[in-house]
């Protein structure tokens, strides 16, 4: 069995080794040295160009790096009757609660203006804000908003959240579909964006939901650039609306040079890192699909086409 991995952006050859490492029998391929496109069976993929997967005529399984699979099916020419699985990495969750909770602490926290007075040399006290009066409101309650969800509440914010379908966790006051989506933006004081990109939640955050957030409200996306629209998120900055943002996504990638975020007095940008999955954490549950498809068994986190994840 042939597997050929792709990505632009991960490191495929440490990959390739630990999948190698785990399956020493398997005959895997690193993109373009593909050989007879015949002998593919299993794609380990991320954001492949148009067209590349339908070129394996025999392909039975397609293999997201992580959890998102976005980028897979913005191939308007998938072989959507192949399986497509994506990946749950419990250190991917711990990452994003990391990148999550410092966001967040560096807003509750007012970071920016103290970094602003040590450059001003001002020596100013700044009056702290309750904890249990912040309401964070994370939109996508998934295995990452759920993770973030339990450790916000265990520092004493309050924690709303917003899903497509309905979502029940201990302590969160919970909103779902879109008739509650204002109520629960009115509540948000920040705003965690984890959702996944579908066409029902493209340019989701734009002027009309930023503009129920409550005045001074601080918005972090580090889901999809698609969510964004950007001009919107920039005038709801420049009109003071917005405290600020941090953003770890962006709608091109890499963030093109002169991009207003970069050099924005109240954006934060890095560089698509909240969470990134290491090669020997993943390996095994990529290998264990490929078992289940040489054996018969069933193939493990499959993607739903019908609702993009």
């Amino acid at each position: 069995m042939a597997l050929l991995i792709y990505s632009p952006s991960h490191p495929v050859a440490d990959w390739a080794a630990a999948i190698r490492a785990l399956a020493p029998d398997l005959d895997v391929r690193l993109w373009p040295e593909v050989g007879d496109l015949a002998e593919i069976e299993v794609a380990l993929v991320w954001k492949p160009p148009a067209g590349l997967l339908q070129s394996f005529p025999n392909l039975k399984l397609m293999q997201s790096f992580g959890a998102g699979v976005d980028g897979i099916l913005a191939d308007p020419n998938i072989p959507r009757h192949v399986p497509l699985a994506r990946v749950v990495d419990g250190n991917l969750t711990v990452g994003m609660t990391e990148y999550v909770l410092l966001h967040v602490l560096h807003f509750h926290r007012q970071v920016a203006a103290m970094q602003q007075n040590q450059r001003n040399g001002k020596w100013q006290w700044l009056p702290p804000v309750d904890p249990g009066q912040r309401i964070i409101g994370i939109m996508g309650m998934g295995t990452l908003g759920s993770h973030a969800a339990q450790k916000l509440l265990g520092l004493g914010f309050q924690v709303a959240s917003w899903s497509r379908g309905l979502k029940a966790i201990d302590g969160v006051t919970s909103f779902h579909g879109d008739e509650h989506l204002e109520g629960f933006l009115r509540l948000c004081n920040v705003l965690v964006c984890l959702l996944p990109l579908t066409p029902q939640t493209r340019g989701i955050i734009c002027r009309r939901t930023l503009s129920l957030l409550p005045r001074g409200a601080y918005v972090i996306n580090a889901a999809r650039g698609g969510h964004v629209v950007d001009d919107d998120l920039l005038h709801a900055l420049d009109s003071d609306w917005l405290s600020g943002a941090t953003l770890d996504v962006f709608n091109e990638e890499p963030l093109r040079d002169g991009h207003p975020f970069w050099t924005h007095p109240k954006v934060t940008v890095t560089p698509h890192n909240a969470a990134d999955s290491i090669p020997a954490h993943v390996a095994p549950q990529i290998v264990d699909n490929i078992r289940r498809l040489q054996t018969g068994q069933p193939i493990l986190r499959l993607v739903d086409y019908t609702r993009g994840y």
